[in-house]
């Protein structure tokens, strides 16, 4: 399939020169896929439960911390350069924050998360050595997705879980955006002006479609480990009162989470 040729054309049939618009020429099949994953059509329902969030805020805290990582190594590439907002943007401080206040100030040694979650690192810690290009289609669907879609999710999850306060929602709050439509303008404008040649160029659409199917994988055994580790629980819970394992429903979900480890490959380490 020839990206470059399947993105050139935008929702009205013209041809468009921009990358941000050919980037959402070429990703718009995968952006409907990933929307409709098990985990987000629970977040469009209003349904996100307190332990979907969780191990969903793991994976986003080892997603941005590998892309942050290599956004402030490359901030002077001339393709980085144009799009790198740390103060408005960044959302390893952020997520941080949530996840300290959820598992408390050992939050470090409780990090999990699934194998496409280290595979989508793994890539952006790759790109950023070899071709920092192409950090700017993972920083674009990334970033501009969060300032779109943040606010809204944001509100979805402290209602679904009945959250008091904006505490454990920081992910998706941007104090340095004032406008989020003008911000995200600016951001568009400032990347189709970076200079790419036409292999780079294609390189970048390619990558961008990459970016995507990087987080449905990672949507995906998300909710793979969260219903291995729901059916082990409920296992063990069927089991006579004599059973070794503790009734706890916190330890029979953890018990489900090790399986999961086994079951599906999944990351647990200390940050």
């Amino acid at each position: 399939m020839d990206m470059m040729k399947s993105a050139r054309k935008n929702e009205t049939g013209e041809v468009g020169s921009d990358l941000s618009e050919q980037i959402k020429a070429a990703t718009k099949d995968n952006h409907v896929r990933a929307e409709n994953t098990q985990l987000m059509l629970s977040y469009q329902k209003g349904e996100i439960t307190l332990v979907q969030y969780k191990v969903l805020l793991c994976s986003l805290y080892e997603i941005y911390r590998a892309l942050e990582d290599e956004l402030d190594r490359n901030a002077s590439h001339p393709a980085v350069a144009p799009i790198y907002f740390p103060q408005e943007l960044a959302r390893v401080e952020s997520l941080e924050r949530d996840l300290e206040h959820f598992f408390g100030s050992e939050w470090r040694k409780r990090v999990i998360v699934p194998a496409a979650t280290l595979r989508y690192g793994q890539r952006l810690r790759q790109i950023g050595r070899e071709n920092p290009e192409l950090l700017v289609a993972h920083a674009y669907t990334r970033y501009l997705g969060d300032l779109s879609g943040g606010q809204v999710l944001g509100k979805i999850t402290q209602k679904s879980l009945g959250l008091s306060s904006k505490e454990g929602l920081s992910f998706f709050h941007f104090p340095g955006v004032s406008s989020p439509n003008r911000f995200k303008q600016l951001y568009r404008s400032r990347m189709n002006s970076i200079e790419l040649t036409e292999k780079e160029k294609a390189a970048v659409l390619e990558e961008a479609v990459q970016a995507f199917e990087l987080n449905i994988q990672v949507f995906d055994d998300l909710q793979k480990m969260l219903s291995v580790a729901t059916e082990t629980a409920d296992q063990h819970k069927d089991r006579s009162p004599a059973a070794v394992l503790p009734s706890s429903p916190i330890v029979q979900f953890t018990v489900g989470l090790c399986v999961a480890l086994a079951t599906i490959g999944v990351g647990m380490y200390a940050l």
